[in-house]
């Protein structure tokens, strides 16, 4: 084991982080070499710093004219300088603050400085490498975004153990009359788990593929069982992937992110949230997001070692997020028409779930097609049953020009997202017609 590891480890033992990490998140630590000797030479090297693989001229880093026209805004050290390994430290500040006043109960004494990362995808993925051991388990909801089988079964080796979130598919819940989940069947698998001794659960609200997001309700018998699990004497790992924080559509779901309640809930509890401005900004190829650490457990210190080792991560992989996508979404984040833009978009999703949600609840009890309950974010899903999804989406593509998505042989993903509300009624109307015909010919 490095030195430098040992000294991050031994900072963290005792801890509830300390006890989550998987071997290799006990391996990580950040080098003492080039990114941390040149991240000293910037603050000291007033006269000259040779320290960086970078090309300078009067203090700024030589840049192609091309490249310069087509980033007009940017200055050269904004857009083709190396960022800081944990991102810019502007930018992380200021998306702590817009944290802050979107989740307006969030403690800011039991959480992190959030880390830039390129991606939620790679927010993820780091998580697993910190936290998720060969051999290990972490639940999920079924269905859940394939790439979390990727991250958790391919590359660590793990188990994804799926919790059907949602029970026997059935008219979906909009809010009005009670929530959507299987609370019952979530507190078995927890408990499940947690004779183990530790849980590991991923949180994925609104989520992807179903589009549903938990009532305020909900949320409290959520926050209950880990409260429990953890008085019961577990550690538990929650990760909040919050990709579609937000696109809230009806008034009776929670408006806040469960990361808020599971940071400063126990001092067995680390809770994670990984978020960032792909969605919910509409820049979904600036491939830039954040990795947040929050915990009653953890101070000051303990942030810090985290830190170090997620810096240790990125270090090994990507090396630093994206410069100009940090300093671009600066921009964005700081420019007044931001805000009134944002709701406009947000608007025009509410618009396409709404025409989605009316054509639902005029079509009931259709022989095929169950969807499963949705309220906000990109997504719908439908449960097939009679029919394969795969050749579903096939016949929707090939002879209709719809794309959807199938997953797992029973599941019909539609992003209405991507659908002009004008369109939308004839496009769900040809996906019940052709799913009805199917079961037909079967």
């Amino acid at each position: 084991m490095n030195p430098l590891a040992d000294e991050l480890n031994s900072v963290l033992d005792g801890t509830i982080a300390g006890r989550l990490l998987s071997n290799l998140g006990r391996r990580f630590y950040f080098p003492k070499g080039i990114i941390a000797q040149s991240t000293e030479a910037k603050k000291s090297a007033s006269r000259a710093n040779g320290t960086i693989g970078m090309a300078y001229s009067r203090g700024n880093p030589l840049i192609l004219s091309a490249i310069a026209d087509n980033m007009a805004t940017l200055k050269p050290g904004e857009s083709v300088a190396y960022a800081p390994t944990a991102g810019v430290e502007k930018a992380r500040q200021v998306w702590k603050d817009l944290m802050i006043r979107k989740n307006p109960s969030l403690n800011p004494a039991h959480m992190s400085l959030p880390v830039v990362v390129p991606g939620l995808t790679a927010g993820l993925s780091y998580t697993a490498d910190m936290f998720l051991s060969k051999g290990g388990t972490i639940l999920a909801s079924d269905p859940c975004w394939d790439n979390y089988s990727l991250i958790a079964e391919i590359r660590r080796g793990a188990e994804l153990v799926g919790i059907p979130f949602f029970g026997n598919p059935a008219l979906p819940s909009f809010g009005e009359s009670g929530g959507g989940l299987d609370l019952g069947e979530i507190n078995r698998a927890i408990r499940n788990a947690a004779k183990t001794g530790t849980v590991r659960i991923l949180f994925n609200f609104p989520n992807n593929p179903s589009g549903y997001s938990p009532t305020i309700a909900e949320e409290e018998a959520l926050v209950n069982m880990i409260r429990e699990t953890a008085e019961g004497g577990a550690d538990v790992l929650v990760i909040c992937d919050d990709a579609y924080f937000g696109l809230f559509y009806e008034d009776s779901i929670s408006k806040e992110s469960l990361f808020v309640r599971f940071a400063d809930l126990h001092e067995r509890i680390l809770a994670v949230k990984v978020d960032g401005p792909i969605k919910e900004d509409y820049v979904w190829g600036l491939r830039m997001g954040f990795l947040t650490y929050g915990s009653r457990g953890l101070g000051a210190g303990h942030y810090e070692a985290l830190e170090k080792k997620l810096m240790g991560a990125i270090r090994s992989s990507v090396s630093c997020t994206n410069t100009s996508a940090q300093y671009l979404m600066l921009k964005a984040m700081e420019d007044p028409r931001t805000p009134g833009e944002k709701k406009q978009y947000g608007e025009m999703l509410r618009g396409r779930y709404n025409a989605v949600k009316a054509f639902i609840l005029s079509h009931p009890n259709h022989p095929v097609l169950k969807p499963l309950p949705f309220n906000s974010g990109y997504f719908m899903s439908f449960h097939c049953s009679g029919v394969d999804a795969e050749t579903l989406r096939q016949e929707l593509l090939v002879k209709h020009g719809i794309g959807t998505i199938s997953l797992g042989g029973y599941y019909l993903r539609v992003a209405f997202s991507g659908i002009d509300e004008e369109l939308i009624t004839g496009v769900y109307q040809t996906i019940y017609d052709t799913a009805a015909r199917l079961d037909e010919d079967e």
